[in-house]
């Protein structure tokens, strides 16, 4: 596919760099629930596990990470919804232990749908707001990020959506979500769209997403893409639980930035960071990628 080029999305000290190289985002879960068996809440003290996040966060960072997404409530399906004040005291300790550890360069992103916690997490240190609503549950989602001057995320979730004809449908669910963005005062360059891989689609349906990617470019902003050890993998593996996911979002991934994705949200960071050096490699012909001299 012809790939598309964007202007670096700049706010304060931090910039997203769209055209060197794909962005790697790590996750950080401090919930107890998290589909992929990588929670930090416990019943220990919060400040343990706030430690926790942020050792995690270094190592990513250390390991190829460009952005750092901490989230207080499972997404998985039929998880129940967590309470603005408790999701708030999850992700509030962990913000800050984490921008404390990091360079001022590293975006810290909260992974939320409550204006609340986005409010709070961002007057602790983040950075950047992840909906994987789409703005879709808490209207005042928009009015916090473009109050704060801040990137979001903006995620379509087809769980409770009507669907007629599916890459169409997400298309339209994304749109609707930026022009609400933007009028709310968001920056045009501040958007980031994610198909939303894994929420209300079938297996099928998860791989058309990849294969028809780059029919969101038509949407003019950067594409986010989250397919770490996501249950379709473990379908397409016989099963295989979520620590044996490895090699499939890898191909996944990859072959999401074949298809126009230009930042992949990932539990595992050196080997995603290694497998897009060489995807970014046949999608962009950047020959500064290579060390001739070995």
């Amino acid at each position: 596919m012809r790939q598309m080029t964007f202007v670096p999305t700049v706010w304060g000290a931090r910039h997203i760099d769209w055209h060197s190289h794909t962005q790697v985002m790590g996750i950080v879960n401090v919930t107890p629930d998290s589909f992929s068996g990588d929670g930090l809440v416990t019943d220990a003290d919060p400040t343990e596990w706030a430690s926790e996040a942020a050792t995690r966060a270094t190592n990513m960072v250390a390991e190829g990470a460009n952005i750092i997404d901490i989230g207080g409530a499972s997404s998985r399906p039929g998880a129940l919804p967590v309470d603005p004040a408790i999701e708030s005291a999850r992700v509030v300790s962990a913000v800050r232990a984490v921008v404390a550890a990091l360079p001022s360069t590293i975006p810290v992103s909260i992974d939320t749908s409550s204006a609340e916690v986005a409010a709070a997490a961002l007057q602790a240190g983040a950075s950047m707001l992840n909906d994987i609503s789409g703005l879709r549950a808490d209207p005042e989602m928009a009015r916090v990020a473009a109050a704060a001057g801040v990137p979001i995320i903006l995620m379509a979730n087809m769980r409770n959506g009507k669907r007629h004809a599916l890459m169409s449908d997400i298309t339209r669910y994304l749109s609707s979500s930026m022009e609400y963005a933007l009028a709310a005062g968001v920056r045009w360059d501040h958007l980031i769209i994610d198909p939303g891989f894994g929420f209300g689609l079938t297996s099928q349906e998860n791989m058309m997403v990849i294969r028809e990617l780059d029919r969101l470019t038509v949407l003019g902003r950067p594409i986010a893409l989250g397919v770490s050890r996501k249950s379709t993998l473990g379908r397409l593996l016989g099963g295989a639980p979520p620590e044996q996911r490895l090699e499939a979002s890898l191909a996944a991934a990859v072959a999401g930035v074949m298809h126009g994705a230009r930042l992949i949200r990932t539990h595992d960071i050196a080997a995603t960071a290694r497998a897009l050096r060489v995807a970014d490699a046949i999608a962009y012909g950047d020959g500064r990628m290579f060390n001739e001299a070995l």
